[in-house]
This record gives structure tokens, C-alpha cells and sequence, in this order.
């Protein structure tokens, strides 16, 4: 799994201009699943996204995660970080999981964020999604549970 985190001072993603996610402080997680990704891949990523040491404290240090600043998750699904682009001009996506296995794991890790008691808003798995963001620093950083 790999995932785009960006700290956020407040995103939302929409699709067919109606809002379905929003978030006023937190984390902006674009989540990639790969046909080779397993519920431990999952369970690394979020394990490492909401303790991650991202938000400062008040030393204006990176310091504090996300559980120490009570933010929330914006999670959208994002295949296209599969994207291989080192042959041609179009990428191909044949490392990306299947929908029924992708929309799997994308919920158990939306699940297993709240388990952690962080609150998570999403998109809509498959559809056309716009993401909006103020991205807070900016902050941006890319984990892949296979590194």
C-alpha cells in the first residue's frame, strides 16, 4: 500500500459537486492498494499515519501526531499511485489491485483509523472525486508499506 499524507488545515472531497467528505484539521490520506497488499500492509500504514510526529507543538517543533493534536482523516482511494510511467507516455496500472480486493482494504484501513479513535471522512471508492485542500505547511509525505 502506499499513501500521499498532507497535513491539513481543512480539505473536502466531492463528487458531481455534492461534498461527501470534510475534515477541519487533519490529514488528507490518498491510499494506493496494490494486488499484493494484505491487512498488514493496512495495518502498518495506519499505525504509522496517526503517530506519525507531523503537527508542531508549541515550539513550533514537528513534534506531535495526530492522536497528541485530536485531527481527523480525510481518506480518498487513489489507484493512480500505481502508476508505472517508466515506459511510453500512458501509464500503466497493472500493479494496482482489483476493485474488490482495493475496496477491501481501503475499508479496513478506514477502519482500523477509527479504531485508533481518530475520526475519518472519505470519498466515494471508483467514482470521479475532486479534492480540495489547504495543505498545512505544507506537509507532504509518502509512505509505502512495502519500504
Amino acid at each position: 500500500m502506499k499513501a500521499v499524507i498532507q497535513r491539513a488545515e481543512n480539505a473536502s472531497v466531492s463528487v458531481n459537486e455534492e461534498t461527501v467528505g470534510h475534515i477541519d484539521f487533519g490529514l488528507v490520506v490518498l491510499l494506493g492498494v496494490s494486488h499484493e497488499d494484505t491487512e498488514e500492509d493496512a495495518t502498518y500504514l495506519v499505525n504509522k499515519i496517526v503517530n506519525l510526529r507531523i503537527f508542531e507543538d508549541e515550539h513550533n517543533k514537528m513534534n506531535l501526531s495526530l492522536k497528541d493534536v485530536g485531527g481527523k482523516v480525510l481518506s480518498v482511494s487513489q489507484f493512480t499511485l500505481f502508476g508505472d510511467t517508466r515506459k511510453g507516455r500512458r501509464p500503466s496500472f497493472m500493479k494496482a489491485a482489483p476493485p474488490e480486493q482495493a475496496t477491501q482494504l481501503y475499508e479496513i484501513f478506514n477502519d482500523l483509523v477509527e479504531s485508533e479513535g481518530i475520526e475519518v471522512e472519505t470519498g466515494r471508492f471508483g467514482e470521479m472525486m475532486n479534492v480540495n485542500l489547504t495543505n498545512q505547511g505544507p506537509v507532504t509525505l509518502i509512505i509505502d508499506s512495502k519500504e
